[in-house]
């Protein structure tokens, strides 16, 4: 089961694009994975080289797409793009030969839409992996597991500790980023549609809760973590003893993946060998350590395939 945001709507509705060129460090591993499937194959050179690969090679870049939301991808107040997501492509990307990223700022609903109109080559953005996005685009395998969380005033005043507490106070509201699968499960929860916020990013829904235009705000675990230091909100806390979403009898878990465009399966596969290398030499963990994952959110060898099929159960 997943959590976070699905990308929906056309290119860059209401969002600024921004082009930030990166240094790309080389990050070693050893042992392989068989990929998953799916796709319809990449067109390769003639040296079997992946057709999207080697234009990345040649041109000396990638084109990746990503949110503004830490610590998945975001910009630093220098404008450095980094997180989770970046720094997992980062290593990735330069195993296969790519020395730089130009990364493309988008809303994250803007995503999928982007991708497949070629304003960049792959999403690096912690997306989770759904059944609807999977229609949509080819996903790596997961660089990660995460659960939802919330957010509320301090001292609790509404008493909530689960999403079926917000759907019993028909009064309270609830913000959540636009797009984000989060509402989903809002609604699965008996959540009405009229209870629910939406949101163009994080700061955006701490503000709503800060003002009391909502009683409350939920995003996947490290999104608010980092998001609640960063603000150094002292009128706001995390509800720590937070119920995980039960749907169709199976707590929720969201996993996070890069994607690709469907045609370009040969170059996924690679980057699920060079992602699975990552992380049977511990380097996976460590590059996300400084972004408050530990091993409990490591994937553990889970394949989009395997995540795909538990959900559709």
């Amino acid at each position: 089961m997943s959590l976070r945001n699905k990308g929906k709507r056309l290119w860059l509705r209401g969002a600024v694009a921004v082009l930030l060129v990166l240094g790309l460090a080389a990050c070693g591993g050893g042992g392989s994975t068989p990929a998953t499937g799916g796709g319809t194959g990449t067109p390769s050179d003639q040296n079997g080289t992946p057709a999207l690969l080697a234009k990345m090679r040649s041109q000396g870049y990638a084109t990746v797409g990503f949110a503004n939301e830490n610590p998945y991808a975001y910009q630093e107040a220098d404008g450095t793009l980094t997180g989770e997501a970046v720094e997992v492509a980062r290593a990735i990307l330069g195993e296969l030969g790519i020395n730089d990223l130009k990364g493309v700022l988008a809303e994250f609903s803007a995503l999928i839409p982007g991708l497949k109109a070629k304003h960049f080559d792959i999403i690096t953005a912690g997306m989770f992996i759904t059944p609807q996005r999977a229609q949509e685009v080819l996903f790596a395998d997961p660089e990660y597991r995460i659960g939802a969380a919330l957010a509320v005033k301090s001292g609790n005043p509404k008493n909530l500790h689960s999403y079926q507490d917000i759907a019993a106070q028909p009064d309270v509201k609830v913000a959540v980023m636009q797009g984000a699968a989060e509402e989903d499960y809002l609604l699965k929860s008996g959540v009405k549609e009229n209870q629910i916020v939406s949101v163009q990013d994080q700061p955006q829904a701490l503000q709503a809760l800060k003002t009391g235009r909502v009683d409350a705000i939920t995003m996947t675990g490290p999104a608010l973590e980092a998001l609640l230091k960063s603000a150094n909100a002292a009128d706001v806390e995390r509800v720590e003893d937070f119920q995980q979403p039960v749907i169709d009898g199976k707590e929720v878990w969201g996993y996070g993946a890069a994607a690709f465009r469907k045609e370009d399966k040969d170059l996924r596969d690679l980057y699920n060998q060079k992602l699975h290398e990552l992380e049977k030499s511990g380097q996976l963990l460590e590059i996300m350590k400084p972004f408050g994952f530990t091993e409990n959110e490591m994937p553990n060898g889970i394949t989009a395939d395997e995540v795909l099929k538990q959900e559709s159960q």
